[in-house]
């Protein structure tokens, strides 16, 4: 009777802290000490270039493979939190974390989309009503599904599609 007043609201999900956790939680390992630091995971588009490295690592060692099927969750998380803030603080547009349920809720965009994607974080722009999945790219991409070759290429072109 009264539906119009159960708008829907925008829940908002803060990644910056997890997206901080690729330099500041890092293995014992001399490659991922030496590269996963605050120097070279700056935010900018060319530190991506390191989170290629690592996952190229992780994707091609027996040691990362077997912690990518131990934890794949969390790597999903941590670089796609990592991945969306690049994404966020380069593409001079209004994008902020929100929980994907309530856009999905909010916005007509993300109807349609995998249920699974509903329970990841989203980057959402309310003023041009645009949503990106840095985390399920990066599900998709770890998966080997990606249509991207790296990280750099995707970030690259959501970055130039919304600025």
């Amino acid at each position: 009777m009264f539906s119009f007043l159960k708008s829907s609201k925008l829940k908002k999900d803060d990644l910056k802290g997890i997206a901080k956790l690729m330099y500041q939680d890092v293995s014992e390992d001399p490659w991922d000490q030496e590269n996963l630091n605050k120097r070279n995971l700056d935010f900018t588009i060319e530190s991506i270039r390191y989170i290629d490295m690592y996952t190229k690592r992780l994707m091609n060692t027996e040691f990362g493979t077997e912690l990518l099927n131990n934890h794949f969750d969390n790597f999903v998380t941590r670089l796609g939190a990592y991945i969306g803030e690049v994404i966020k603080n380069n593409s001079k547009q209004d994008f902020n974390w929100y929980e994907s349920d309530s856009v999905y809720n909010y916005s007509p965009n993300l109807k349609g989309v995998d249920r699974d994607t509903k329970s990841q974080s989203v980057l959402y722009s309310k003023n041009r009503d645009i949503v990106i999945l840095p985390l399920n790219e990066v599900s998709q991409f770890l998966k080997g599904t990606s249509s991207y070759s790296n990280f750099l290429t995707y970030v690259e072109e959501t970055i130039k599609q919304n600025s």
